[in-house]
């Protein structure tokens, strides 16, 4: 298994509005559509559409939704033995997208606060060369995301805390942070977390022990930092549709690099590309290209 993904379980309801509304007022909606959802999990079928053998960890309830995301899954290509179905409840977020393509999100956990590791879990962990974590809302699910670290001691671990996680601040997420191959940010997160800037909130992630920061930076690219790099990557110019996921679709392009053996300006590169195509529909992951594409795709780096 190269990768497998640790996080929430969503089903996103997605409504394009003109614009988002004050209190009181009525706002038209424009269009609805659903789609499986989750900061990891986005990330996860990204990188299983380009190829990459995929797993995910995680609990959906014994709902129609829960059922819709795991035939989507297995639909992907992506291992969902390690996802547990338990209680009625399943995930749920509620995006309402302007017409900028920025996006408010409303989260609605379910069973995903839930979440427990039992051995199967572990198993399929140890199996992986690199795990992917992202965030849930409730603190048995975060504490039993530490839990499977401890118990498994991975070598490889990337780590997207969102917005949920970054206001948790730096130490209390230093336990993840420290074992840290690559950790993906926005600049609002970093700043949260780090109550800093790109150069001296990354250089406090870096002295905390994570291998390698890397700030999405909207539009304007990338930032990475590590011990002996220092680098900002230009974004590729795209029409803007919807920004929700963007993010998961960057790291799923760094780490796709990483995977294979890029050098750190061509894993920014990939991930700034992969974002650049995936904010062109709405849905994080309707616009993402799969393995037949990826030769084009490639060459379309420039």
């Amino acid at each position: 298994m190269d990768i497998v993904g640790v996080g929430a379980l969503n089903l996103d309801n997605l409504y394009c509005v003109s614009r988002f509304g004050t209190s009181g007022e009525e706002i038209p909606i424009i269009s609805h559509s659903v789609s499986p959802g989750g900061s990891a999990t986005n990330t996860i079928v990204a990188l299983s559409r380009l190829g990459i053998k995929t797993g995910f960890i995680g609990v959906v309830g014994n709902d129609t939704a829960g059922k819709t995301i795991l035939n989507n899954l297995n639909l992907e290509g992506v291992d969902t033995d390690c996802v547990a179905q338990t209680g009625e409840n399943t995930g749920k977020v509620i995006a309402l997208i302007d017409k900028e393509g920025e996006r408010t999100l409303y989260v609605h956990p379910g069973v995903n606060d839930s979440f427990q590791i039992n051995n199967s879990v572990t198993r399929l962990a140890r199996k992986a060369n690199f795990l992917h974590l992202s965030s849930f809302v409730g603190e048995t699910s975060f504490n039993s995301q530490k839990k499977l670290l401890k118990n498994i001691k991975p070598n490889n671990v990337s780590f997207a805390p969102g917005m949920l996680y970054a206001r948790k601040g730096m130490r209390a997420l230093e336990e993840i942070i420290r074992i840290c191959k690559i950790l993906f940010l926005n600049q609002d997160e970093l700043r949260i977390m780090t109550d800093n800037g790109l150069r001296e909130g990354s250089k406090k992630l870096l002295d905390l022990g994570a291998n390698t920061i890397v700030v999405t930076l909207g539009q304007r690219g990338c930032y990475i930092k590590s011990a002996k790099e220092e680098l900002t990557i230009e974004g590729y110019p795209s029409k803007v549709v919807d920004t929700t996921g963007a993010g998961d679709a960057f790291a799923a392009g760094f780490i796709y690099g990483v995977l294979s053996n890029y050098s750190l300006i061509q894993c920014g590169k990939f991930g700034n590309k992969l974002a650049s195509i995936s904010i062109r529909k709405v849905g994080a992951i309707a616009n993402l290209p799969t393995i037949n594409d990826l030769d084009s795709f490639i060459s379309s780096l420039r």
